[in-house]
C-alpha cells in the first residue's frame, strides 16, 4: 500500500518527454512509481484532466532574512515552488561579526529594497559563521525546502571590516587567503555556491556601491582556490559585463573547476549586450566547461501605486503633503482636494522634471488579469493621446482606481522593443536556466516570485503576440533544468526514487491575480504579494502544503546542504 497515489493525471514529468496519462505513487517522501493502474494507497487523488508535474525549483531568490521568520516563504509557496535558493547577487547575512549586522542590513536594504526596520526586527543574527547560519536555517521547518549561498559582500566585510566596503581598499594577501578559507568552510558545510555582484546598479542604503564591485582579479582567483579545495558549489554573478569582466569571471570559474552562472537581462542602454554575454557562455561550454545564463520569463518591471516605493508623482513637491499620511488618509485627501490634484499634475516650477520623463510610453495600468506582454498601444501615453488628456492625468486616475489600490507597471528590462521576442530567444537557448524571479526582494516595487505561474500561463497558453512554447519544455526548464544547474539531482523529475515534490495543476483555470500591497512583514513592513488560482495540490516530500490555492499549514521543508546525489 502506497502512501499516496495521484491517479489519471496528465503527467509532465520534468524530463521534457511527451505528456502521458498515468498514476504517480508516493512512498516515504519519494516517487515510488509512475505508470498505469498503480496499486492502492492510503490517500488517492483523482487528477483526471489535471496536469501532474514536479515541484518548481527557484534558484534565484533573496529569502535570506524572510526564511528565518516566515515558515511559509510566500509568495513563492503559492506558485508551485517547492525549493528556493537564496544568497544571490553577493548579498546576505553571513558571515557576520557580533554587533556588525547593521552594515549587512544597510546593504540588503539598498540592493534588494527590503526595509531596514523589517530586517532589524525580523532577523535575529544569532550566528556568526556561515556554517552557524546554515544551522540556524536548519533549526526551522518550512513549507518549502531552502538552500543558501555564500555572498561576497558579507564575506568581504567580515574579513576586511569597514575597509571591505570602501572601493579604494585592496585586501592583503592574508585577507584573500582568509576569504578563501571561509569560502571553503561554507561550501563544505552546505552552501550551494559563492555569489558576487559586479554591477553599479547595486548600492547600499547609504549610497555606497556593493563591496564586491571593485574586487580585483587577485581576490577573485584567491576565492576560486577556496572553491577548488572544496570541490563543490556554483559561482553565481550579477554583472554589468564591461570590458574584460567576463574573462575575469571565466578565469575564476576555470581555476575553481566549478560552474559559472551569470544573470542575463536586456537593458535599454545596451540592448544587444546580452547577446555578447551569452556568446561568451556558449564559448565556455564548447570547451567542456560548465556555464549558464539565468534568464527571466517576463519583463522586469516596477509596480507603482499610492502605497509602493516609487510612482510617477513621488518627486513632485506637492506629494510632500501626502508622504507621511496613512494610505487610506492619503487616498481620501486626494479624492477630496481638487486643488491638490491640480498642483500634483502641474509642472514643477524649479526647473526639475516632475514626472518620469518619457516613461509614460512604457507604463501600463494593471488589470484584473495582469498582461505581461502589454502592447505599447495600451500605454499611459497612448491612452492619454486617444482621450485628449495628459499622461499625468491618466496615471493619477489609474492609481486612484479601486479605492486607491490601482497599480501601474513600468517594464525597465527585457522590454526595449515593447515585446517579449527577446525573452523568447533567451528562454529557448540551451545555455539558459530560469532564474531572475528575485522572490523576497524589491518588496515595494516588484513581485516576480510569481514567475513560475506566468511562465506556464503566458508562454504555454495565453501569448498572442508571438509563438508559444510547449508545456513539456516549460516545465522541464523550471524543474529539472533549474535543479540540475545547482546539482540538485534528487528532485525536479517525476521518476522512481526522486523526491516527491509534486504539483497538481488545473491548467485551464490557472491564473495570476493582481499584485496587492500588504503590511505583514516584521515591524508592520509593507510588501507586494501576488496570488494565483489553479494549484489544486502541491506536495513537498509527499506532504501536502497547498490545497486549492491555500496553504495547508504543513511544514515538511528542510534546509538543503549542497548538491544532492543522483538517484
Amino acid at each position: 500500500m502506497f502512501d499516496l497515489v495521484i491517479r489519471n493525471g496528465t503527467v509532465i514529468d520534468g524530463s521534457g518527454a511527451p505528456r502521458r496519462i498515468a498514476d504517480v505513487a508516493v512512498q516515504d517522501g519519494k516517487i515510488a512509481a509512475v505508470g498505469p493502474k498503480l496499486g492502492a494507497a492510503r490517500r488517492e487523488i483523482d487528477a483526471a484532466g489535471l496536469i501532474v508535474a514536479p515541484g518548481f525549483v527557484d534558484i534565484h531568490t533573496h529569502y535570506d532574512g524572510q526564511a528565518t521568520w516566515d515558515p511559509f516563504v510566500t509568495p513563492s509557496s503559492w506558485h508551485g515552488v517547492t525549493t528556493t535558493v537564496f544568497g544571490n547577487c553577493g548579498v546576505g547575512f553571513a558571515p557576520v561579526r557580533p554587533g556588525q549586522s547593521g552594515y549587512l542590513i544597510n546593504l540588503m536594504e539598498g540592493v534588494e529594497d527590503i526595509p531596514g526596520t523589517v530586517l532589524s526586527e525580523g532577523v535575529k543574527f544569532n550566528w556568526e559563521s556561515f556554517p552557524d547560519y546554515l544551522d540556524a536555517l536548519a533549526s526551522m521547518t518550512r513549507a518549502v525546502d531552502v538552500a543558501a549561498q555564500l555572498p561576497h559582500g558579507a564575506l568581504r566585510f567580515y574579513v576586511m571590516g569597514d575597509r571591505g566596503a570602501e572601493h579604494a581598499e585592496i585586501p592583503s594577501e592574508r585577507e584573500i587567503e582568509e576569504m578563501a578559507r571561509l569560502t571553503e568552510e561554507a561550501l563544505r558545510a552546505g552552501a550551494m555556491g559563492f555569489t558576487t555582484s559586479r554591477t553599479t546598479k547595486h548600492k547600499a542604503r547609504d549610497g555606497r556601491f556593493t563591496p564586491s564591485l571593485s574586487a580585483r582579479e587577485a581576490e577573485l582567483l584567491g576565492i576560486a582556490l577556496g572553491i577548488k579545495r572544496a570541490g563543490r558549489g556554483v559561482i553565481e554573478v550579477n554583472s554589468d559585463f564591461g570590458p574584460g569582466e567576463f574573462e575575469a569571471l571565466e578565469a575564476a570559474a576555470t581555476l575553481a573547476g566549478r560552474p559559472l552562472s551569470c544573470l542575463l537581462v536586456q537593458v535599454d542602454a545596451q540592448p544587444e549586450l546580452w547577446r555578447e554575454t551569452l556568446a561568451n557562455i556558449h564559448r565556455m561550454r564548447a570547451t567542456g566547461r560548465e556555464a549558464n545564463a539565468q534568464v527571466g520569463s517576463r519583463p522586469i518591471g516596477v509596480i507603482m501605486g499610492l502605497e509602493t516605493t516609487v510612482h510617477p508623482f513621488a518627486a513632485h513637491p506637492a506629494w510632500r503633503e501626502l508622504r507621511d499620511l496613512a494610505p487610506a488618509a492619503r487616498y481620501r485627501r486626494l479624492v477630496a482636494d481638487a486643488d491638490l490634484r491640480q498642483r500634483l499634475l502641474a509642472p514643477r516650477t524649479d526647473g526639475a522634471p516632475a514626472f518620469m520623463g518619457e516613461a509614460f510610453h512604457k507604463m501600463f495600468p494593471i488589470a484584473d488579469r495582469p498582461d505581461y506582454e502589454p502592447d505599447l498601444a495600451n500605454s499611459v501615453a497612448a491612452i492619454a493621446e486617444r482621450s485628449g488628456r495628459t499622461p499625468q492625468e491618466v496615471a493619477l486616475e489609474a492609481i486612484l482606481a479601486r479605492g486607491g489600490k490601482g497599480l501601474l507597471m513600468l517594464p525597465f528590462e527585457n522590454y526595449t522593443a515593447g515585446s517579449l521576442d527577446v525573452v523568447h530567444e533567451m528562454i529557448v537557448d540551451e545555455a539558459t536556466v530560469l532564474g531572475v524571479a528575485d522572490g523576497g526582494a524589491h518588496v515595494g516595487v516588484i513581485c516576480d516570485a510569481s514567475s513560475p505561474t506566468s511562465l506556464l500561463t503566458l508562454w504555454g497558453r495565453d501569448r498572442t503576440r508571438g509563438p508559444k512554447l510547449g508545456l513539456e519544455f516549460l516545465i522541464a526548464k523550471q524543474t529539472r533544468g533549474t535543479a540540475l544547474s545547482y546539482g540538485l539531482a534528487d528532485r525536479g523529475l517525476l521518476a522512481p526514487g526522486h523526491k516527491a515534490d509534486i504539483n497538481v495543476i488545473d491548467f485551464a483555470a490557472l491564473q495570476l491575480k493582481r499584485p496587492e500591497v500588504v503590511y505583514d512583514l516584521p515591524a508592520g513592513g509593507r510588501r507586494l504579494i501576488q496570488r494565483a488560482s489553479g494549484y489544486r495540490h502541491t506536495f513537498n516530500a509527499g506532504v501536502e502544503t497547498v490545497q486549492n490555492d491555500e496553504l495547508t499549514g504543513e511544514r515538511p521543508g528542510r534546509l538543503v546542504r549542497g548538491a544532492q546525489a543522483p538517484v
